[in-house]
């Protein structure tokens, strides 16, 4: 049996294989192979959480969490997309604060309480079609919580570690019904809410 490579180490690789001056989105996936859903959503949840980047990254995250849904192999792109590129120098920066925090995370994580791959693709790609919508909010700073818990369920679905699958979900939950509380209540400032009733 094959030992399983840690993310940490993977990020790593692809730094060292990386053009020194720029890389696709389709050279990402191509380079991640059967791990490019988990990897590619971890990535964009580190630039989600980079100012300004929300407006670019939830559409994204949109295309990807649709794909999970339907069971799709890989992530796949509109060639526009996957063939537009970026510095690796902002990458290798991303990666750079990223890599040690993920080494740290790996020493408490492994696979446990296994469910079935395809399934925890599905379930999981709800919740990050919704927490990418909230990267959209128009408040300063509001795009830091749902990036951390895409990042988390990245995190958990890389590593097939069903605990933190469940963590992360349960964080996920809390944060979209505190979201929707949010709505609400301004529906109601405004007058909307009694419109619905």
């Amino acid at each position: 049996m094959t030992a399983r490579i840690p993310t940490s180490a993977l990020l790593d690789g692809l730094l060292r294989d990386a053009d020194a001056e720029r890389v696709t989105l389709r050279w990402l996936v191509d380079r991640l192979g059967n791990r490019s859903f988990g990897l590619v959503m971890l990535l964009l949840a580190l630039l989600g959480a980079m100012p300004g980047a929300s407006a670019i990254v939830a559409p994204l995250l949109a295309i990807l969490a649709v794909q999970m849904m339907l069971g799709h192999a890989g992530p796949a792109f509109p060639r526009r997309v996957a063939e537009r590129s970026v510095r690796t120098e902002g990458l290798a920066r991303t990666l750079g604060r990223a890599v040690p925090a993920l080494r740290t995370i790996e020493g408490f994580i492994h696979p446990r309480w296994p469910m079935p791959f395809e399934v925890t693709k599905r379930a999981v790609g709800p919740v990050v079609l919704l927490l990418g919508l909230l990267l959209l909010a128009p408040i300063p700073l509001s795009n830091v919580p749902p990036a951390l818990a895409i990042a988390l369920l990245a995190i958990a679905y890389l590593e097939e570690d069903g605990i933190l699958l469940c963590i992360a979900l349960a964080a996920s939950a809390l944060l979209l019904a505190i979201a929707a509380g949010a709505v609400w209540q301004a529906m109601g400032e405004l007058g909307w809410v009694r419109g619905f009733l």
